[in-house]
Parts: structure tokens; C-alpha cells; sequence
């Protein structure tokens, strides 16, 4: 098949399954093509198989804000015609749902399918603001297939817009070769002293992912347990956090390492991983933990139930209560096989039910029956 994807590049779950996804599928043989307004950091140059187009967009006087969803638009048009594209799978709904549709309705004289996997936040904060509700109920029940990364994000789609059309839940998913517990060359000396246990935490850091409670908790965890605080990725609450670390007087136990590519190698030498957010569609971030067999501790909330199985493979506590969590992350620090047992367990379930092959594998029968549809 000839695939198009649109995608977004930043440093966040949509972009990164985005992008894997398009890797292995032109592994298998397919040709790729991403576009986006500049190359994802997960997309190297010269993959066989794989295309990146870059959506360049045009400033003039009269445009407050140049209007990105057009430009990709025309970009995808241009694909389309010169690469003969067979489907269209755009990750999150705004704009890249309401791109595809223009570019089909623009094509002439040939049929083209789209797709839209909505991944979370573009249906929980965007599709929900008022400016963009009707465009994103539109866009979702104008594309030919619509899929959800849970069974939490299916359900609130349907409530908060209202639509019946079908709406196929494909999970996220992780490389468990690469996402593996000892697969890295990196020695925990480079991230904290002898002694010290380490804590990470992956995100984007908006206001969403309670970072606060981030510091908070692992304050509760230094105060009985040695140990480090990792904080991976950049965004607006990073500062905020680093603040608060300070105020906590546990400053010199943090460590912000801005942008990462390879997580995993990060994540490989960590002993517990929190994610307290207010919402998670799916928890990406944590999935990875699980499959380098590293303990979650979290919030009871949104599709991170449908990752973390409480008791087994970590804990979710309820949303804000950083205290409960830090208790739970020292049960888990000091007790050496409570944290092995924990740690094989989310080994297994993440390779049981979000291996990169299986779940690529029900991508593409959805493409066929997509095509298939007239």
C-alpha cells in the first residue's frame, strides 16, 4: 500500500506512534510517506521505504496566524497526486483530520480513503473548546475510518460529541526489543550515585500531567529512600517543577535532561516511573516503563488503567493524593523482590498485549477493510 501519514513532531505520544507506525509498516514493504512542518525526532533520514514532506507554510501581512491546516491541505494534494497515495491516516483530529478531507474533496477524478486516530488530548481539550467542537465532530464523522488508542478515549469521544460511527480501538504499542530491560549502554553512575535509586518521569510537561505532584511524591519517596529524581522531555511546567524542587530543599536530587530520542536507554536503568497525571488517554509513557520492567506508580485516571494493572505491575492511586503514591513507591524501593515481581509483570504484559508486530498487523487488516469499503 502507498500511506500517507500526517502527523505532528513534537515530543508526545501522538507524534511518537505516528511515527513508529509508519516505520513498520515500511518494513513490511509498504511506501510511507509523513507530513508534518518539520521531520519527528523519531524519524531518521534515509529509511528505505519512508518519504518525509515538509509542510511549509506561507507568511504574508494580512494572516494573524498563518493557516497551517491549509498548507497542509495542498501538501497532501501534491502527495497525492504525484505518489498516488492509497490512504490517508492522520494522527489527531485538528487539523490534520480536517486536512485529509480537504485534500480528498480537492482530488479529482481519483478515490482516496483517510483515516483519523484520535489520541487524546485533541478530543478531551481541543475537539472540546467551543472554537473547535463543530470542526471536530465533522472531521471525525467525515473520515472513512476512525480509530481510538482506548477504550476510555472511544467512550468520551462518544459522549462528548455524540457520534455513532464506528470507532475501532487499536492501542498504542512499544518495541519490546528495544523497550527491554539491559538493552543500553548507559550506567546508572551517569545518573545518579552509588546507592541511589532511580526515579524518572517522561512527559511533555503541561499543566495536564501534574507535575507537581511529580516533585511531590518524589520528595515523599527521598525522604526514607536515597535516590534521584530523572526528568525527561521539555514543555511549560518543566520550570515550575524545578522551582518547587528547590522550595522542597530536594534541588540537588533532580536532574532535567530536556529532549531524549532514546528514552529507553534512560528508562533501562531506572527503578520506578511515576505518571500522576489529572488525564491520560492511554499512557504511552508508562507502557514503555512496563516493557523495560520498571514499576508504574500513577492516578487512577483515564486509559492508564488500561495499561497499568493495579497491584501487579505498579500502583494507581487517586488523582492528587502524592502522599498515597509516595508510600507506595517506597514499598516498592525497599523491597527488592515486591520490585522484581512488579517489574516482570509489566514485562510480560507488555509484551502480551502491545507488541509493536500484533498491533501493526491489526493496522493494516483496518487499512484493507477500509480500501475495501466502497
Amino acid at each position: 500500500m502507498k500511506i500517507g501519514i500526517a502527523c505532528y513532531p513534537t515530543f508526545g505520544g501522538s507524534g511518537v506512534v505516528a511515527t513508529e507506525l509508519g516505520l513498520a509498516l515500511a518494513q513490511r514493504g509498504h511506501e510511507v510517506h509523513v507530513l508534518s512542518y518539520s521531520r519527528p525526532f523519531r524519524l531518521e533520514p534515509l529509511q528505505e521505504n519512508v518519504f518525509f514532506h515538509e509542510v511549509e507554510v506561507t507568511t504574508y501581512p494580512l494572516f494573524r496566524y498563518p493557516p497551517y491546516d491549509l498548507a497542509l491541505a495542498s501538501k497532501l494534494l501534491e502527495v497525492m497526486e504525484r505518489h498516488g497515495l492509497d490512504i490517508v491516516h492522520a494522527h489527531y483530529a485538528i487539523p490534520h483530520a480536517v486536512s485529509a478531507y480537504l485534500a480528498r474533496e480537492m482530488l479529482a477524478g481519483r478515490s482516496m480513503k483517510t483515516i483519523v486516530t484520535l489520541h487524546g488530548t485533541d478530543i478531551t481539550i481541543v475537539g472540546n473548546d467551543a472554537s473547535y467542537f463543530q470542526v471536530t465532530k465533522f472531521a471525525i464523522e467525515r473520515s472513512d475510518g476512525v480509530t481510538a488508542v482506548s477504550n476510555y478515549l472511544e467512550g468520551a469521544t462518544r459522549q462528548i460529541f455524540g457520534v455513532t460511527c464506528d470507532i475501532r480501538v487499536l492501542p498504542n504499542f512499544i518495541d519490546a526489543e528495544r523497550f527491554a530491560p539491559g538493552r543500553t549502554h548507559l550506567k546508572r553512575e551517569c545518573l545518579a550515585r552509588p546507592g541511589e535509586k532511580i526515579v524518572t518521569h517522561v512527559s511533555n510537561f503541561r499543566p495536564v500531567k501534574r507535575i507537581p505532584d511529580v516533585v511531590q511524591t518524589f520528595a515523599a519517596i527521598h525522604a526514607k529512600v536515597p535516590s534521584r529524581l530523572v526528568l525527561v522531555g521539555e514543555g511549560p511546567e518543566l520550570g515550575r517543577a524545578l522551582e518547587l524542587a528547590e522550595q522542597l530543599g530536594i534541588a540537588d536530587f533532580v536532574s532535567s535532561l530536556g529532549k531524549r530520542d532514546a528514552t529507553e536507554e534512560i528508562l533501562a536503568v531506572s527503578d520506578l516511573f511515576l505518571l500522576p497525571s489529572e488525564r491520560e488517554s492511554f499512557g504511552l509513557a508508562a507502557l514503555e516503563a512496563m516493557s523495560c520492567a520498571v514499576p508504574v506508580i500513577g492516578a487512577r485516571a483515564g486509559g492508564l488503567v488500561e495499561v497499568v494493572e493495579d497491584g501487579v505491575t505498579g500502583f494507581l492511586c487517586e488523582l492528587g493524593d502524592f502522599e498515597a503514591m509516595g508510600r507506595r513507591g517506597i514499598e516498592v524501593l525497599e523491597n527488592p523482590a515486591h520490585h522484581r515481581r512488579l517489574g516482570d509483570a509489566g514485562r510480560e504484559r507488555a509484551v502480551r498485549l502491545f507488541d509493536r508486530q500484533q498491533i501493526v498487523t491489526r493496522y493494516e487488516d483496518y487499512y484493507r477493510e477500509i480500501l475495501a469499503r466502497r
